[in-house]
């Protein structure tokens, strides 16, 4: 909750919640202020002459005497949340942070389910979340089929990847797994020049496809893309995975109507098995909203900022009203 004025008043967590111990303290006097009150009511009931004292005495709520103690208590509780030391979320641009981006430009890529083809509306989409990333992340980009090659290595330089994903090009066959083991050795290079941490830089795979790995036919193999999203998962490195197409793409190979159905299961288990998360898209405006889900996600880290200011302002306001309302209603401070 945000207040004008005062600032977020979050209770989402607490750096020293062991303050609230005090809150025994505040209910000590709560119930010695019931006491007291009980006590005094009955002297009075004790000594006075009703009728006389109802003749004379001027008719109020019953309520209303205690107020100032009540927002004492209210201000005892807030001060109490505020030496708790209460955090909120707040979400800061990342740096100091590697994403490889890697495309299959396999031959199925030439499908045109996807206008005016997978492969176009792929370097779009990229060059759009290039363009949209948060400007100290370092980004590269990796181009596979066969065989797996870094076009980009990881850099803030973003002209520079989107002139890469403009040279993007087809080749034969698919090898994913190589895709993502050449997207990991890329990651460990650059953290290593990167540095500045007594940790690797945080790392993400966003790994673009359409089709089945065909080498190695098992993705459970050595060289296989699940093998490949375990070891990123052992790296600390998630996976986004986004399978592009839809099931009745196809391409023409020597004359030859050659399905090419996008395939969901194979990503979505690499995501599975890295710790990563899976998307699919059918069109280039899913997939815009799709980088654009992952630009937020990989380009902003939510960190817990402290709180208690908030809770300090609306202490010391109803200290000060309750002080009010002890002279306005009772004519002194409130016991």
């Amino acid at each position: 909750m945000n207040v004008p004025l005062l600032g977020p008043l979050s209770l989402t967590g607490f750096h020293h919640a062991w303050f609230f111990l005090f809150g025994l303290v505040i209910a000590l006097l709560v119930g010695y202020y019931v006491v007291i009150q009980v006590a005094r009511r009955r002297r009075v009931l004790r000594f006075a002459n009703m009728e006389l004292l109802e003749a004379v005495a001027p008719k109020r709520s019953a309520r209303w005497p205690h107020l100032p103690a009540v927002l004492l208590v209210l201000s005892l509780l807030f001060f109490t949340i505020a030496m708790a030391g209460p955090t909120h979320d707040v979400r800061i641009p990342r740096n100091r942070a590697l994403v490889m981006l890697v495309i299959d430009v396999s031959q199925s890529m030439r499908a045109t389910d996807v206008e005016p083809n997978r492969m176009a509306a792929a370097q779009d989409a990229a060059k759009q979340f290039a363009d949209e990333l948060t400007p100290g992340i370092n980004l590269g980009l990796i181009a596979y089929a066969g065989t797996a090659s870094v076009l980009a290595a990881p850099t803030t330089n973003r002209a520079l990847v989107k002139d890469a994903i403009d040279k993007l090009q087809f080749a034969d066959r698919t090898a994913t797994g190589e895709g993502i083991s050449t997207a990991l050795q890329a990651i460990a290079t650059a953290g290593v020049v990167i540095g500045g941490g007594d940790q690797p830089p945080p790392a993400r795979i966003v790994l673009f496809s359409d089709g089945k790995e065909t080498v190695p036919s098992n993705p459970d193999s050595p060289k296989g893309a699940y093998t490949a999203a375990r070891s990123a998962k052992d790296q600390g490195v998630p996976i986004s995975t986004i399978s592009f197409g839809t099931p009745y793409g196809y391409v023409e190979i020597n004359d030859a109507r050659q399905p090419v159905p996008v395939d969901d299961e194979t990503m979505s288990k690499v995501a599975e098995l890295s710790g990563g998360s899976h998307y699919n898209a059918s069109s280039l405006s899913e997939l815009r909203d799709i980088y654009a889900t992952l630009q937020q996600q990989i380009g902003y880290e939510t960190i817990p900022a402290d709180a208690s200011a908030a809770w300090l302002k609306l202490g010391t306001f109803t200290l000060a009203l309750a002080a009010m309302t002890g002279f306005l209603i009772n004519r002194r401070i409130p016991e």
